[in-house]
């Protein structure tokens, strides 16, 4: 009882991590992965690979709820049929077309990825260097002025451009949402924007991915590995709201070097603590 209580709190902090830096451009799987090194599950290696993607189903969920009235693309009134909002599944339309050229690399070389790129060293470098990313590009940003301002008028082929970026999040410590924010700063859409485009494709990216971890680790779960992935889940989903709420009052405000400074100090203690451990 005493080891599935560890696991518990450790399923819990898993989630508090992931809640955190799903949304923030800070990389959530680098985090796990290295908060794993020190906080390790008592669990086999299959499932951690499986459970570190599908616990970003909480996160996610986060994201649809709140922003559900923006993301549903039919209204009802009444008992008549229902109303299709154009706009709306125009943006998922855009949304499928971003997904697109991230959907073909994962399945090409996702296995390589998670074979040869889930390290320390390769999670710093990512970090260090998006980092510096974000501030280059913010400076730069600060001399000109957005020239989409709307989710609404984000184009087609904005969107496979933002898709494009998204590709290099398949490195860990790149950021799928920083990814796809660069990428979208670089073409010119407001940092409000290309913030609440990273939530319209974050979900079905994650429950594509998902989907895909857990066919390949098979349904057969224990009870315990179902308490730890729902309770994990459930945290995420939790500390997300509260963290969409703060950046999406945050960026209105402030842009994004906060947060490239912060990827370069936590690249340069990762470089550390592997090479002193």
């Amino acid at each position: 009882m005493a080891l599935h209580f560890i696991e518990i709190m450790k399923a819990i902090f898993l989630g508090v991590v992931e809640g955190i830096t799903e949304w923030l451009p800070i990389s959530s799987t680098g985090h796990m992965l290295l908060v794993d090194k020190f906080i390790t599950l008592n669990m086999s290696e299959a499932f951690k690979e499986m459970f570190f993607v599908v616990i970003q189903l909480g996160a996610i969920l986060a994201v649809v709820v709140m922003f559900w009235k923006k993301m549903f693309p039919f209204q009802f009134r009444d008992k008549t049929l229902p109303i299709i909002k154009k706009d709306t599944l125009s943006l998922w339309y855009k949304v499928v077309v971003a997904c697109i050229p991230g959907a073909i690399i994962t399945i090409l070389f996702d296995d390589y990825i998670d074979a040869h790129f889930h390290t320390p060293m390769v999670i710093a470098a990512a970090l260090i260097f998006y980092g510096i990313a974000f501030i280059v590009i913010e400076i730069w940003n600060n001399r000109r002025v957005p020239t989409t301002k709307k989710l609404d008028d984000i184009t087609y082929r904005m969107a496979f451009l933002i898709g494009l970026f998204q590709v290099l999040s398949i490195i860990p410590g790149t950021s799928r949402s920083g990814a796809t924010i660069i990428g979208a700063l670089l073409i010119g859409v407001s940092r409000v924007a290309a913030a609440e485009f990273t939530f319209f494709l974050a979900v079905p990216v994650m429950f594509g991915l998902s989907t895909i971890k857990i066919l390949k680790f098979g349904f057969s779960f224990t009870i315990e590995e179902l308490l730890i992935l729902g309770i994990g889940m459930a945290v995420a989903f939790a500390v997300s709201v509260l963290v969409i709420k703060f950046l999406m009052g945050y960026i209105k405000k402030h842009d994004f070097k906060a947060f490239g400074w912060y990827r370069i100090a936590l690249g340069i203690l990762v470089i550390l603590i592997t090479i002193i451990l």
